[in-house]
C-alpha cells in the first residue's frame, strides 16, 4: 500500500511540475484580478489540461491525491482523471464543500459531476442549498442533463422551477447565468418545457 501511495504522490509532483510548461502569467494575472484565487495558479489553459487529462486516462487514486492540492491545474485535472462510475456521492459532496470558486464548480460539473448516477439527485440537493456556490454547481448539473434529453417528472419540473426562479432574484451574476441557461436548455426539451418556463419567468423576461 505504501509503495502505491509513494507512486501516486510521485507521479503528482511530476504532474505539478509539468504545468510549469503551461504557464501563461497574463491568464493567471487576469483570475486574480476577478477574484478567483488560489494559492497557486499558472493560468494553464483548459484545453492544454484536456489534453494532458487524455494523456494519463481515467486514475481514481491520482485525482484524490491531486484534489488535496490547493493549486488551480491539480483541482481541475482531478475532475477530468477521476472516473465517474467511481465517484462516490458522499466523496462528491466533500469536493463540493472543498470548491473554492465558479471556475471549479463548473469544470466540476462539466468534467464529472453530470456523468454520475446521482447527478440529478446532486443537483436538486444543491440548488436547494443556502450556499450559492453550490446552488451555481447544481444548476450546471442540470443544463448538461437538459443538454442530453433528461427530462424530470412532474414532481422534479416543479421542484427544478420553484428553486430556479426563486435563484433568479439574487445578486449574485454568476449564479443567475446559470439559472437561465439551465432554464434555456430545459426549455430546449419540448414546447410543452418551453411553456413552462415562459409562464414561471415572465416576471423577470428570461426570454
Amino acid at each position: 500500500m505504501n509503495n502505491i501511495n509513494n507512486n501516486v504522490r510521485a507521479r503528482v509532483q511530476e504532474i505539478k511540475r509539468s504545468f510549469r510548461l503551461l504557464m501563461d502569467g497574463a491568464t493567471a494575472a487576469s483570475m486574480r484580478e476577478k477574484g478567483l484565487g488560489y494559492k497557486l495558479n499558472w493560468g494553464a489553459s483548459v484545453v492544454m489540461l484536456r489534453k494532458q487529462a487524455d494523456e494519463i486516462g481515467k486514475d481514481y487514486q491520482l485525482a484524490i491525491e491531486l484534489w488535496k492540492e490547493d493549486i488551480r491545474e491539480c483541482k481541475i485535472l482531478a475532475t477530468m482523471l477521476m472516473p465517474p462510475t467511481e465517484m462516490l456521492p458522499e466523496v462528491a459532496e466533500i469536493w463540493m464543500e472543498q470548491t473554492p470558486n465558479v471556475e471549479i464548480a463548473e469544470q466540476a460539473a462539466f468534467n464529472l459531476y453530470q456523468h454520475m448516477d446521482s447527478a440529478a439527485d446532486m443537483a436538486y440537493r444543491w440548488i436547494a442549498s443556502t450556499q450559492e456556490l453550490y446552488q451555481l454547481c447544481g444548476y450546471h448539473i442540470f443544463s448538461r442533463l437538459f443538454m442530453r434529453g433528461a427530462s424530470p417528472n412532474e414532481r422534479g419540473i416543479n421542484e427544478y422551477i420553484d428553486q430556479a426562479v426563486a435563484a433568479l432574484a439574487s445578486e449574485n451574476v454568476a449564479l443567475k447565468k446559470s439559472v437561465v441557461a439551465s432554464l434555456m436548455h430545459f426549455a430546449q426539451l419540448s414546447l410543452m418545457h418551453e411553456r413552462i418556463v415562459k409562464s414561471a419567468t415572465k416576471t423577470y423576461n428570461v426570454f
